[in-house]
């Protein structure tokens, strides 16, 4: 139960994040003079850890969803397995993240 609400709920928060990004991305690049506001939207490290974490769980645990609807029995399993790699993949990609150079 606790994955299919976290699967509508990371959905949504999914939609209004990349909606953000998506806006305050438009107001960067097409104003001449860049508005305060988007430029700390835009540039917040939250939003983008917050978007990381939820595109890799949102995705795994969809992936862990089709591997159930195709017949596999282990629910609890699967929840761990995707679980797991969904934490090592998350910290993984925020590493990448907080130690770019550019």
């Amino acid at each position: 139960m606790f994955v299919w609400i976290f699967h509508r709920v990371s959905g949504l928060l999914l939609i209004l994040l990349l909606g953000v990004k998506f806006l305050t991305s438009f107001f960067l690049m097409t104003k001449e003079q860049k508005p305060d506001w988007a430029l700390v939207l835009h540039t917040n490290p939250l939003t983008d850890t917050l978007l990381i974490i939820l595109i890799v769980f949102h995705a795994l645990y969809g992936l862990r969803t089709v591997i159930i609807d195709l017949g596999v029995k282990k629910e609890k399993l699967l929840f761990w397995v995707f679980t797991l790699l969904s934490v090592i993949l998350s910290v993984l990609l925020l590493i990448v993240y907080f130690t770019r150079n550019y």
